[in-house]
């Protein structure tokens, strides 16, 4: 008895610690200037969706982000800048999402957006296009039209809900 409560132990032991501990998913956003200025014009993207090296490419080009100018005071651009890099996908690797964006990426690959990652296409690709492209949904980028707990940073499939399609079995 007393050897399988120490194998029990050893078990724990080595599920807790980080080589054996890979959370789902992505790191929920946890900054309310991230929230009020990102979020004012589209989903906030978790910062664990794309390596630090895509949100610098992307914050340094704000006055033409997707179209449109997002430019940001001083002040501001720093905190996000910085929040965004804190806690980017190569440094929330114990997030299953996080570490398989970074792994589909080729050395040196600095996507343009979450939806341009090699990861985030293959997972995409057997969903039909007029499915994606519909009014309801609009593109990859809207994640909140079918990702039910996207807000969470849980994108597992029985949260997935296609508008006009339902659940989505794989």
């Amino acid at each position: 008895m007393k050897y399988l409560i120490f194998l029990a132990l050893i078990i724990n032991s080595l599920l807790a610690s980080d080589n054996f501990n890979t959370k789902t998913d992505v790191a929920p956003v946890n900054n309310q200037l991230y929230i009020k200025e990102c979020g004012s014009c589209h989903f906030p993207y978790q910062p664990g969706l794309l390596p630090s090296n895509a949100w610098n490419k992307m914050m340094t080009n704000l006055e033409n982000h997707f179209n449109s100018d997002a430019s940001l005071n001083e002040a501001n651009l720093q905190t996000l800048t910085k929040y965004l890099n804190d806690n980017s996908a190569e440094k929330n690797m114990q997030y299953k999402r996080s570490n398989r964006i970074v792994s589909s990426l080729a050395k040196n690959q600095i996507p343009d957006s979450i939806s341009t990652t090699p990861y985030m296409i293959k997972k995409h690709e057997d969903i039909r296009k007029n499915l994606i492209t519909q009014n309801e949904v609009k593109g990859l980028f809207n994640c909140i039209a079918c990702h039910k707990t996207a807000d969470k940073g849980i994108y597992g499939e029985r949260d997935i809900n296609i508008p006009n399609f339902g659940r989505w079995k794989d």
